[in-house]
């Protein structure tokens, strides 16, 4: 396993392909040289036989015409071939016209004297053929060089030379230039292998090093930095590798805290985010999305949006399709509350590759906003029925002085008083609904001074004493240890206070109490209370009660001349003030509503 790891890698791979290079290379090379060299070796050894053959033609021609007896001219032939022509290795033999052997150069074929050589190369030479020559392997698998010449005299066939010269020496000669090649080619191979391996490595070592920083900088770690190995290509990637680095740190850097900003966006929105794949399915919720739909932020990844958001079938193939683009989710809610208005706006996701991916759904809390337009719609109906029953009334008395009551003087001034009291009414609700508009809007401007508390209270009731002694309805003032002056504006409490003991008075029976107290409240703040021993207030009514325009009994209140606004005026000044009023109420035995106020300039209530 280890090998065959090591064969994939690219130092090996450089050196067997290093090492097969100067093998093939040298193959080539021994290849043609060793053929050049044979066919030099041949040609020379065939063109020495060929001279050789041709001298002993010429000689033997000249013994056949010398007249001599035939067995004087076999023993000068003999004495030639055994003295001047003898070769190691080789057996030249002399032949007659007919072919028969007259000599022969090897002792141990003397017997072929007086036989008739039938060879190929023989009868072509007996013919005239001065070209003949062949390659033969004898019995004991020694290659053999065969040659033929003619011998002429006078222009007459007299015989033939016939040389049959071994190639041993040759071929042993080869064979040794061979094992010295072959001893080249494994001693250059060595080299060359030793030489790769240098070679290899120095190529390697740099990618080895830039593969390990890579793997390094793959794993998170960005301060690798590769060493430079020189000016080359390899340099010049180790540079390029350690400014691409430093730029994907940078960019890392910069993508993490553009991450950071949008988790904190996402996290701090006053609003849900959730973002949906294409099967609906919620891969990335906000913490205001899971506590506008009350489930838990790890639970909502991967719920399904048709079943969070209550989808109907046509809403949801509206959403895969992109053309769903917003709607209202009504959620009971365990707070006092009770439910939750939330409305979603949905924007599809597209990529340029594809048509549609998901989907980002926004989800806002709108119950205050619907309440708020709920009670706008309230108010301006209030407003709208409170100014149509005087204007009625009005009208229908105009038109009756019109038609002729104005001549009776009896009925006519009466008629001018129920118009005039309607409008006083009118005037009434104007006022105080130009006050709240003021209080509201924060242009009512406060006049804040120190005031005696105990010098207030008396002078309020003191402008409703002589209503009291005629309903015969008793008053009690109650000032704490240590409550003298108080930091506040005389004519807007002034004007709290009048309407906490006019809506005392109206509910309380004749002969009632009235308790009116000053202490000091928990926070040390001051505190003033009215608590009367009236009809009280239904506990339906009192979540209510400081409502614009909201009047327990309805009818009462408005034949007594109240507006409905008294304690919503009331509560505005109030918490201009920095304090908070509060009401208790019993139904049949009486109603104590309190309000804070501070004691010291600068302090808060």
């Amino acid at each position: 396993m280890k090998w065959t790891t090591f064969f994939r890698t690219i130092q090996a791979k450089l050196i067997i392909i290093y090492v097969l290079l100067i093998l093939i290379a040298m193959q080539l090379i021994g290849v043609y040289f060793v053929s050049a060299m044979k066919n030099s070796l041949t040609s020379n050894f065939t063109q020495d036989l060929q001279e050789r053959a041709e001298l002993i033609s010429v000689l033997a021609a000249q013994n056949f015409g010398s007249g001599e007896s035939v067995e004087e001219s076999v023993d000068s032939l003999q004495t030639m071939v055994n003295n001047l022509f003898n070769m190691s290795g080789a057996e030249i033999q002399i032949l007659d016209a007919s072919g028969k052997v007259l000599t022969t150069s090897l002792p141990a074929h003397a017997g072929y004297v007086g036989r008739k050589n039938t060879e190929t190369v023989v009868s072509r030479a007996l013919q005239g053929i001065r070209d003949n020559e062949e390659y033969i392997i004898d019995e004991d698998n020694v290659r053999k060089k065969v040659v033929a010449k003619p011998v002429v005299n006078n222009g007459k066939i007299v015989g033939a030379v016939y040389i049959v010269a071994s190639m041993k020496d040759l071929y042993d000669t080869m064979e040794r230039i061979n094992n010295i090649f072959i001893s080249g080619i494994l001693l250059a191979l060595g080299l060359t292998a030793v030489l790769g391996v240098v070679l290899a490595h120095t190529i390697t070592h740099p990618i080895k090093e830039m593969t390990k920083h890579a793997t390094a900088v793959a794993e998170g770690d960005f301060n690798q930095k590769v060493p430079l190995f020189g000016n080359d290509e390899i340099g010049r990637l180790s540079e390029a590798f350690n400014y691409m680095t430093e730029r994907l740190r940078e960019a890392l850097s910069q993508n993490e805290e553009e991450k950071e900003k949008l988790t904190s966006v996402l996290t701090n929105m006053s609003d849900g985010v959730m973002a949906m794949d294409e099967a609906g399915q919620v891969i990335l919720a906000n913490r205001r999305a899971s506590e506008l739909l009350q489930i838990d932020e790890e639970e909502l990844n991967g719920r399904d949006i048709t079943m969070l958001l209550e989808l109907t079938e046509e809403e949801k193939a509206a959403l895969s399709s992109g053309t769903m683009k917003e709607k209202i989710l009504r959620l009971d809610t365990p707070d006092e509350r009770g439910f939750s208005i939330i409305r979603v706006t949905f924007t599809p996701i597209h990529r340029r590759e594809f048509s549609m991916t998901g989907t980002i759904a926004v989800l806002q809390d709108i119950t205050e906003q619907e309440k708020l337009e709920a009670s706008r719609r309230e108010f301006v109906a209030n407003v709208s029925h409170e100014l149509r029953t005087p204007l009625t009334t009005i009208k229908s008395y105009t038109e009756a002085l019109e038609d002729g009551a104005l001549e009776d003087p009896q009925l006519g001034s009466r008629f001018v008083d129920v118009i005039k009291n309607e409008t006083e009414r009118m005037i009434r609700l104007v006022t105080d609904l130009l006050h709240l508009s003021r209080l509201d809007s924060k242009e009512a401007r406060l006049r804040k001074a120190h005031m005696d508390v105990k010098e207030m209270l008396e002078d309020v009731v003191d402008r409703f004493s002589f209503q009291m002694q005629q309903r015969n309805i008793k008053t009690t003032i109650s000032i704490g240890p240590g409550i003298t002056k108080a930091w506040l504006d005389r004519d807007q409490i002034d004007q709290v206070l009048d309407n906490l003991i006019s809506n005392a008075m109206k509910y309380t029976p004749d002969g009632g109490n009235i308790a009116i107290e000053a202490r000091h409240a928990e926070d040390g703040s001051l505190a003033i209370s009215v608590q009367d021993t009236g009809i009280g207030i239904p506990k339906k009514d009192l979540d209510r009660i400081f409502e614009r325009f909201y009047r327990v009994d309805k009818a009462r209140s408005r034949n007594m001349g109240g507006t409905g606004l008294g304690l919503s005026i009331a509560r505005e000044i109030v918490k201009a003030h920095g304090g908070h009023i509060t009401l208790q109420s019993e139904l049949g035995k009486g109603t104590k509503v309190t309000f804070t106020l501070p004691l010291h300039e600068g302090s808060e209530a």
